[in-house]
């Protein structure tokens, strides 16, 4: 069975230009079939301003309401995603630029108000992975933006590392997959005021143990949740880190596996 690399990038590399240029030419160096997925940084937070459209935070996530949405989808599937797609095509990598809704890839569900009515958001429902592997198939790179749609004409905002957990998911029974979080810390940290106290190694047993503890809390939740998910589909492996992890065995980060 072939390997195939699923990388996620969030804003730390996106909102720096030589970062972003570095990174791009070391993913294009990837023989390996590949898949990148990103966020949106905060370039969209930057736009609603410029055009007087409030941006409103509920515990540090983005409520999305419809000229948000509009916004988002500006600077999400357009601007980034395509500045993405032409580094990488002046790397040498061919690739397409992907939301949820093309090919019908990723179908979502608005999420449900419980407590808070986070507006257009949506829950990923189904993933569909005829056109990405067709793309695969012939030496093209699908990147993916943090949108998808629910098949009745809307598009949802969507949380990047869910896509990237469900693609890899959906992969696996094709691939070996390898899942990769970039992000501007070197891994899980035991202390997070110490960025060398990396967690090297998590799997089902001391995850669970460490949210008990108190050690995974916060903003890391949820990308764990992500992470563990992904092992008991069949992912072969999740690692957390900072982007030079993929190119170098030197670089210490945490990997989870089963």
């Amino acid at each position: 069975m072939n390997s195939l690399k699923i990388v996620k990038i969030g804003g730390n590399i996106i909102d720096d230009k030589e970062a972003l240029s570095c990174f791009l030419s070391h993913f294009s160096k990837i023989k390996s079939p590949k898949i990148l997925i990103h966020g949106g940084g905060i370039l969209a937070t930057e736009l609603a301003n410029k055009m007087n459209i409030n941006t409103k935070l509920i515990e540090g996530r983005r409520v999305t309401d419809r000229d948000t949405l509009d916004i988002i989808t500006m600077v999400y599937a357009g601007k980034i995603n395509k500045n993405i797609i032409t580094k990488l095509q002046a790397n040498g990598t061919n690739c397409v630029g992907f939301s949820g809704a093309d090919g019908n890839t990723i179908i979502s569900e608005k999420r449900p108000v419980v407590n808070v009515d986070y507006g257009l958001v949506g829950d990923v429902k189904q993933v569909n992975i005829k056109v990405p592997k067709l793309l695969l198939d012939n030496n093209i790179t699908p990147v993916f933006c943090a949108i998808s749609h629910d098949e009745k004409g809307q598009l949802l905002n969507t949380n990047a590392d869910t896509i990237a957990s469900e693609l890899a998911i959906n992969f696996a029974a094709l691939y070996n997959v390898e899942l990769y979080y970039c992000f501007e810390k070197n891994g899980v940290l035991l202390d997070v005021n110490d960025d060398v106290s990396v967690i090297e190694n998590i799997n089902k047993n001391s995850y669970h143990k460490l949210i008990s503890e108190g050690v995974i809390a916060d903003g890391m939740l949820p990308k764990l949740k992500n992470c563990i998910r992904a092992i008991e589909n069949h992912v072969t492996k999740v690692c957390i880190g900072k982007p030079d992890m993929l190119f170098t065995t030197k670089s210490k980060h945490t990997t989870i596996q089963a």
